[in-house]
């Protein structure tokens, strides 16, 4: 057998397993543990590892029959959406595989169009994106610059995009000699290069890539030199320094260390690091607004307790937060405005006719906030299940990327910790987050005497963007309203 036909044969053997797009928008995992190893028998369909996104903890299932080939990664690794993870040898009964010059040159891209011929990428949620059908005016040649230099550029952002396609065969062509340009910049034409999370900074903070200044491999633009951009800068020769502009973060200098001895650095991935990502984006994208009440709830404990007693509700966990979430839900129904978002690509405002209410919730992996789907069409005793449901999902780990995305509303309750109240971050897309604080015993002006009655004092946090201040006061009260007189859910609702 040639080395040409070794190579072919192993591409046709050797099927590689990506790490598949979750279909939320993340760009990579970390590898919490294999289930397997090399020389290991799998079926397709078989678990053969599960990661750990930022949003949930996903078992992977691989898509082939045969035997491990190659682990590419170590337990404990973070891998970018798109990169090899495994290889599978389909024909093991063919004997060991043959290493031939031309494999190392064989595209991925051959494997990767003969295992997926339908066009969708693989993912762990829903269908991934259709293949665009989408045609382009090829672009003009640019003076000065070789004609091979799109085709290069565009196929390096799709594999940046997770889109890899083959490379176009080389033609000899006569190119003129350039001045030699560092390594680190930008290609020069084109679109610059960046991965779609790098994008979007951008887009928040207000770069224009074109203006960036590259440091990663190949001309590629990282969330450092974005974060790099948008920071003012020091000092520049016969030029004041500029003020920085408001709400954009600037670049923080590394902690010192005080007693290196003393202290433990843990390396920011995973819920933490997504968390993190989505609050400052939050905080430095929609203008917030958080309003307070206090309100007298105990008509509102008397009924839960009466619900626990209810033959419909036997079996279901009753708590204030039912009590909480169905008033916030009825207020929504009566201001139907505030349930949006704010579209800034296309400078649109999106009304949503339903309402996924999310609940956050604190778990070992970090504060997560998946949602209830349509939660606004849902009886009481449906609501009831769903929350338990969401909460033992959570705190067990299970929680999925679905269950997370598509958000419209959160509830937050901050009362379980003993604490009166917040001013909670909006998670992005959405438009308001309600803090609960703690039901607390305290005197209370009740019909002309003062009495001891149960208290609570609630926070509503809104995108002002979308929420004026009227329509964000009457959200808050007609909340408060339900909650100090629980027939409105009745007659409101």
């Amino acid at each position: 057998m040639t080395a040409g036909t070794a190579g072919a044969a192993n591409v046709q053997r050797i099927r590689e397993f990506k790490m598949p797009d979750v279909g939320e928008g993340l760009t990579e995992a970390e590898i919490l543990k294999w289930y397997v190893k090399p020389g290991d028998t799998v079926t397709d369909g078989q678990v053969v590892c599960e990661v750990e996104t930022a949003k949930a903890a996903v078992e992977l299932p691989i898509p082939y029959d045969g035997v491990v080939h190659t682990l590419n990664f170590d337990e404990g690794t973070t891998v970018d959406v798109g990169t090899v993870i495994i290889s599978v040898d389909t024909d093991p009964g063919a004997g060991p595989v043959q290493e031939g010059p031309g494999d190392a040159a064989a595209p991925a891209e051959a494997v990767e169009e003969e295992a997926e011929p339908q066009g969708r990428q693989a993912v762990l949620v829903g269908y991934g994106a259709a293949p665009s059908s989408t045609k382009r005016r090829a672009r003009k040649p640019q003076p000065g610059v070789p004609a091979q230099s799109e085709p290069v550029t565009a196929g390096l952002q799709a594999e940046l995009n997770g889109r890899a396609t083959p490379a176009p065969a080389a033609t000899p062509v006569a190119v003129p000699v350039a001045p030699a340009v560092p390594a680190a910049s930008a290609p020069a034409a084109g679109r610059p290069l960046a991965k779609p999370p790098v994008r979007k900074l951008a887009k928040d903070l207000g770069i224009d890539l074109a203006t960036v200044a590259p440091t990663g491999p190949g001309g590629v633009i990282t969330r450092d030199d974005v974060y790099a951009a948008a920071a003012p800068a020091e000092a520049a020769p016969a030029v004041l320094p500029a003020a920085p502009e408001p709400g954009v973060p600037t670049v923080a200098a590394p902690v010192a260390a005080f007693d290196a001895a003393r202290e433990r650095r843990v390396p920011v991935k995973g819920v933490r690091k997504a968390t993190a990502q989505a609050m400052v984006a939050s905080a430095f994208t929609a203008p917030h607004v958080t309003e307070f009440i206090t309100v007298d709830v105990t008509r509102t404990m008397k009924l839960v307790q009466e619900l626990k007693q209810d033959p419909d509700l036997a079996g279901l966990r009753v708590n204030p937060l039912l009590l909480v979430a169905k008033a916030f839900l009825v207020a929504i129904k009566r201001h139907p405005e505030v349930n949006a978002a704010w579209d800034e690509a296309n400078q649109e405002i999106v009304y949503k006719d339903y309402i996924n209410l999310g609940i956050a919730a604190a778990t070992p992996r970090g504060l997560i906030v998946p949602n209830i789907k349509d939660a606004g069409a849902k009886t009481l005793p449906q609501l009831a299940t769903e929350l338990g449901e969401l909460v033992a999902t959570a705190r067990e780990g299970k929680t999925s990327p679905a269950a997370m995305s598509g958000g419209t509303v959160t509830i937050t309750n901050v009362g379980v910790f003993g604490v009166d109240t917040g001013t909670p971050i909006l998670n992005p897309g959405e438009s308001a987050i309600l803090a609960v604080g703690a039901i607390k015993l305290q005197p209370w002006v009740h019909k002309g005497k003062v009495k001891p009655r149960q208290v609570t004092t609630l926070a509503l946090s809104f995108d002002h963007r979308l929420i004026d201040g009227e329509l964000g006061s009457k959200l808050l009260a007609d909340i408060a309203a339900v909650l100090e007189r629980p027939k409105r859910l009745i007659t409101w609702g």
